[in-house]
């Protein structure tokens, strides 16, 4: 059969939540995982009537993904892979992401990185509008450039021992990858330098390179000195009106070893969450305050961008290929990846320009 990465694959998806506690730095990490599930929820996870649905606020409508809460896990081994959200971000971000890859026998796993999520940035509005001042955002970089690199490797240190959610007998360990959205992006680069079990990366418009917001400290902190060939594959947003395209190639520069870098036309820097024209909009329109109040102004209407199926496909197609290819050694996605990237992605109507290394 052709290779065929946009495809959901052919197991259904359960997903769990792990309340994980690091007691050496008292941080609590509710994290969410998901897995290939046995054959007995065929469907189920696709399905209205019973796939999850979770309370993302107070007030607001349920949320839902594509898993089966609490469903038994599928027998066998299969690869982890690591999601660092973004900045005011949350662990069940880019689920449409991590539901993928566990259709194609991955376990995925999203730690809440704890005082860095849109539950944190909502108290510290509320705090503002009663007089409080605004944090410094050079003492709140420096706390979470330190906090999440040691978050995921806590996490996975508790995947790979089974205490969280009992995972430890359906993971492979031989090969462990990483991907994460922005904030998240610097921190899935971040891992690779500090924990040598992370085989293959997928940065999703990361941070670390030149922004109109204050990054200094993110581009100092990142070494690219990782000792290893950690095939990397970037993807981006050609108009990210935070992460402009210009801070995307100095990183992809900076990287050495195998490497590829797609940018996905026409497409902001939202369009890596689920929900996108939802989620742009609620930037575009209700940004944090200070330097994203700034930028939002300059941030075009979803109606002008593309629209968020095309990322989705985007993000899922070449996601999985470029984890197929480097910890599952699959031939079929290696000859994909280096194949016409762009026409295979033109042939569903999506614009991509293709990066690769000199």
């Amino acid at each position: 059969m052709t290779y065929d990465p946009f495809a959901r694959g052919p197991f259904p998806v359960g997903v769990r939540t792990a309340d994980l506690t690091d007691a050496a730095r008292q941080r609590l990490l509710p994290t969410e995982i998901w897995y290939p599930a046995t054959d007995a929820y065929a469907g189920q996870d696709v399905a209205e009537s019973t796939r999850d649905t979770y309370e993302f606020l107070p007030g607001f409508p349920p949320v839902w993904q594509e898993a089966v809460r609490d469903a038994a896990a599928r027998p066998g081994s299969h690869p982890l892979i690591a999601f660092s959200h973004g900045f005011g971000g949350h662990r069940r971000q880019t689920t449409f992401l991590c539901t993928h890859l566990a259709s194609h026998g991955y376990v995925v796993a999203a730690p809440d990185h704890t005082g860095n999520t849109i539950f944190d940035i909502i108290q510290a509005v509320m705090a503002l509008q009663s007089g409080a001042e605004l944090p410094d955002p050079t003492t709140t970089v420096k706390e979470f450039i330190a906090a999440r690199p040691a978050d995921i490797r806590f996490m996975i240190d508790r995947i790979l021992d089974g205490s969280a959610g009992g995972r430890a007998a359906n993971v492979n360990t031989g090969g462990i990858g990483m991907t994460g959205h922005s904030f998240g992006g610097w921190t899935t680069l971040a891992v690779i330098g500090s924990d040598p079990r992370i085989r293959a990366a997928l940065p999703l418009a990361p941070a670390g390179g030149s922004s109109p917001l204050p990054v200094e400290l993110l581009k100092q902190s990142l070494t690219f000195e990782w000792g290893r060939d950690v095939p990397t594959l970037f993807l981006v947003a050609e108009r990210d009106s935070l992460l402009p395209l210009p801070g995307m190639h100095e990183l992809f520069e900076k990287t050495r070893g195998t490497k590829k870098m797609v940018v996905l036309e026409n497409a902001d820097h939202m369009h890596f969450c689920d929900r996108v024209e939802e989620v742009h909009e609620l930037f575009r329109m209700m940004p944090p305050p200070g330097d994203f109040e700034r930028i939002a102004k300059t941030v075009p209407p979803i109606t002008e961008l593309c629209p968020g199926k095309d990322a989705y496909a985007f993000v899922r197609g070449l996601g999985l290929a470029h984890m197929d290819a480097h910890l599952k050694a699959d031939e079929s996605a290696a000859r994909f990846l280096g194949g016409d990237i762009a026409a295979a992605l033109a042939a569903r109507g999506i614009g991509v320009r293709v990066v690769s290394a000199p």
